[in-house]
């Protein structure tokens, strides 16, 4: 809502984990409201002092008009159903290897080539002091290294004695295997020793950008692959006759799911693990599915959660939710974090027409973080109408009703 005059008490923000600093793109966001279009010439945005403010950083905050642009953009498992269907899987690897994200990722592997390169002639001039003329001498300091990596193992040890002799036997082994070397009896041998330490090091490090080059390197379509790699394993895609992938029924109800809990969301309804729920229920549990708690909230009580069916779904879907979790584990992908029941008891009794003082009192939130959520829970209720079967739409279409009232009803009115 715009006003003449903005005022700041701080220069943070809870980003949902802790508090940090605003952006300047923030900061612009927030201070850009001052001045009321048509009545102000021009509009006020004032920083409240305090000890910890240095005025320059705040000049250099409010003037700063060039903000890094990051990707966040990776597959999604209704993003690859989608896709899928519209333009198979080679051209939709095509178009993600075209994104912005891969081109983020391909800027950055530049850098890193650069550094691989500059560091490869490093150590090809490593090479020339570590030359012995007795003989291989990166072959007499693996030797070595091993002997030294070995030796601090059994420092370190404490295990069997069956361990310990097959230990001292590899020792004595490595030893007779490092003085029989030819190289262990040239003059310069420490001198060679020292470059060849430096090499390994260096090796080392540039082998470590070697991978991470790789990993950057069609990164998000090898997400993409990942992602199909699980919808394929869940029966969401299946393979055709001439080795493309195509959209089962279930495909289907997935590709109009959208969220960060899209699967979860799709297979919960496919396993029939909401359908007992009443209204005040469902509005409950898909309030957890939504909800993201401050990290400091910790976890809700059990006497906390809403009674009757609404347990068995909540461990049910929490089960599913771990299930899903070791799959994308398996596979490299990331995670979600787990369901959050911190705010399903003040929705379950706001479904059923408790007072908006009492659902806050109960939830401890500000109403408008309450109606924040609750507008995420509407929209996931709405898609749950549209996807699931008779019974739980009209289950789902209810609890909207039910919570789609007062404020929350009143705050989504729009004005032309």
């Amino acid at each position: 809502m715009p006003a003449r005059s903005v005022v700041l008490e701080k220069l943070e923000k809870f980003n949902g984990e802790a508090r940090v600093p605003l952006t300047a793109g923030e900061y612009t966001q927030i201070t850009g409201r001052a001045g009321r279009r048509g009545i102000d010439v021009e509009g006020h945005a004032v920083v409240q002092w305090t000890g910890q403010h240095d005025p320059q950083s705040i000049a250099n905050l409010a003037s700063r008009r060039t903000y890094p642009l990051n990707s966040s953009f990776r597959p999604t498992y209704n993003m690859a159903v989608n896709l899928v269907y519209q333009f198979g899987r080679q051209r939709t690897r095509e178009i993600l290897e075209s994104s912005f994200a891969q081109f983020q990722a391909d800027r950055a592997v530049v850098d890193l080539a650069r550094k691989v390169r500059q560091q490869e002639e490093s150590l090809t001039g490593f090479e020339g002091p570590m030359q012995c003329h007795l003989g291989d001498f990166a072959e007499y300091a693996a030797v070595r290294r091993a002997l030294t990596e070995k030796e601090r193992a059994s420092v370190r040890a404490n295990d069997s004695r069956a361990s310990r002799d097959r230990r001292a036997n590899e020792l004595n082994r490595l030893r007779k295997d490092m003085r029989a070397h030819a190289c262990h009896a040239c003059a310069d041998r420490e001198d060679h020793a020292r470059w060849a330490e430096r090499w390994w090091r260096l090796r080392r490090d540039t082998d470590t950008l070697v991978r991470q080059i790789n990993e950057r390197t069609g990164a998000v379509a090898r997400t993409f692959d990942r992602v199909c790699d699980v919808l394929l394993e869940l029966g969401y895609l299946r393979n055709t006759e001439n080795g493309a992938l195509e959209r089962t029924h279930e495909g289907r109800t997935l590709a109009r799911i959208y969220g960060d809990r899209d699967l979860l969301v799709a297979e919960s309804l496919r396993r029939g693990l909401w359908d007992e729920l009443d209204p005040p229920g469902l509005a409950a549990l898909v309030c957890a599915i939504v909800f993201e708690p401050r990290r400091d909230e910790g976890d809700i009580s059990e006497r906390r959660l809403p009674r009757g069916a609404f347990v068995t779904a909540f461990d049910a879907t929490g089960n599913l939710w771990s299930e899903l979790d070791d799959i994308e584990q398996r596979v490299k992908l990331p995670g979600t974090t787990p369901l959050a029941a911190g705010l399903s008891r003040a929705m379950y009794r706001w479904a059923q027409g408790a007072s908006l003082d009492d659902v806050l009192f109960d939830a401890d939130m500000p109403a408008g973080d309450f109606v924040r959520w609750t507008k995420q829970t509407i929209d996931l209720l709405d898609q749950v109408t549209n996807v699931a079967g008779a019974n739980l739409a009209k289950t789902a279409r209810t609890a909207l009703d039910q919570v789609r009232r007062g404020v929350v009803a009143y705050s989504s009115v729009g004005y032309a």
